[in-house]
């Protein structure tokens, strides 16, 4: 979908216009209240369920959760899944000429290093567009997982009105210094590669193959745990023996390098490094609280304040990179509101990346969540009045 009409972000800068990709599954309803909006992760796209074409090796990357029967019943729910501005997937981006109507590059060329940093405001200020567009007022329900969570959040906060329930997945507040600290090992990697020309490989006819393979392999070991990566590789060698060199020798090397190789592939440098950004820079709390004295906690529970949906906070016993501690924190916030909100720590072996995986009582809790009763402001849209208050606050390990 095109936008002319110019938006100007956080960052001060304009982009003159802009494309923003999607995919729907399902059948909007006739008075447009099961419309389910799902927000991408760093590498994801529009792309959540099903296959665009028979090549296509794989389903969308949420094709356990979306679809009929499961979790987002496709049955029940007309579901938005669009790729944020900044991506290489479709919508507007550095790989994206730039168009004749901007007053900033040479037009024609790639955006590449000239594509302004994006925040998770940002994006949600798009999908309120989109939106507007699509004639929702209303979302039945935000959902996202890591920083596909970041983007509900942010809905909550800047469109109370315009979301009845948020599903908040793996996901964080803010980043730790840790977590920051981690992107910029993984900017760097991209920046330092000779070939990356300022941000212009694109012009040069390079690419920073190396420092986005670099970058990945360091996300992908924080997505990980050790215990699964013990148990996936152990020390396994991949020819039984020492080599005494630095070729790939044990298997996890090769997988690393695997998975770093794939995603260089079909990813774009720049975007990379602008998304990590727009991770660095997210803080709901931004714009809201003006009294820097606050503690983290303080903040958020003001920020949180004026909310008018009921919360589903899911986080994992095994996830390290946004521990359940963070998830936490979004909880302690909304019950020191009195806010509706449940909260589902899951037992699962898998990590960060736990929340693409489909484990059974994780895809209960979305499916439950999605088809209860709506309790609060917006509980006259809802057809289903509930026959009792649900629990402000669940907390189970789920095994």
């Amino acid at each position: 979908m095109h936008f002319d009409t110019p938006l100007t972000l956080e960052c001060h800068r304009t982009l003159p216009e802009f494309d923003l990709v999607y995919e729907t599954y399902g059948q909007l309803n006739d008075q447009k209240s099961n419309a389910v909006l799902i927000c991408h992760a760093l590498s994801g796209s529009h792309h959540a369920a099903g296959y665009h074409s028979e090549e296509d090796v794989k389903p969308g990357w949420w094709d356990n959760m979306i679809g009929p029967g499961k979790a987002i019943d496709t049955t029940r729910f007309f579901v938005v899944c669009l790729n944020n501005i900044g991506s290489c997937h479709g919508s507007t981006g550095p790989t994206t000429p730039i168009p004749q109507s901007s007053s900033e590059g040479t037009p024609g060329t790639p955006y590449g290093p000239d594509f302004p940093l994006i925040t998770i405001k940002d994006w949600v200020r798009t999908q309120a567009m989109l939106s507007d567009r699509l004639g929702i007022d209303t979302w039945h329900a935000v959902v996202g997982g890591s920083m596909g969570g970041m983007q509900a959040l942010q809905w909550s906060v800047d469109y109370p009105d315009r979301l009845r329930r948020c599903v908040i997945i793996a996901s964080t507040p803010k980043l730790s210094a840790q977590n920051i600290a981690f992107n910029e090992v993984a900017r760097q990697s991209i920046l330092s590669d000779p070939d990356f020309n300022q941000g212009r490989y694109l012009e040069a006819g390079t690419y920073p193959r190396r420092g986005l393979i670099l970058a990945r392999m360091v996300g992908h070991i924080t997505y990980l745990t050790e215990e699964a990566m013990k148990s996936k590789f152990g020390r396994d060698l991949k020819s039984g023996k020492f080599m005494y060199g630095y070729d790939v020798e044990f298997q996890v090397e090769s997988y690393l390098r695997y998975q770093g190789e794939r995603f260089s592939k079909n990813f774009d440098a720049n975007t990379y490094l602008l998304m990590t950004k727009a991770l660095d820079y997210f803080d709901p709390t931004r714009g809201y609280v003006s009294d820097e004295s606050l503690s983290d906690l303080e903040a958020l529970k003001q920020t949180l304040k004026h909310t008018r949906c009921q919360f589903l906070i899911v986080s994992f016993t095994t996830d390290w990179r946004f521990a359940p501690a963070r998830s936490e924190e979004i909880v302690d916030a909304l019950m020191a509101n009195d806010k509706p909100v449940s909260y589902v720590n899951v037992d699962a072996p898998h990590g960060h990346d736990s929340f693409l995986f489909d484990i059974p009582r994780y895809m209960g809790a979305i499916r439950g969540f999605l088809n209860s009763p709506f309790l609060g402001a917006h509980s006259n849209t809802d057809s289903a009045k509930p026959a009792a208050t649900t629990k402000p606050h669940t907390q189970e390990s789920l095994t």
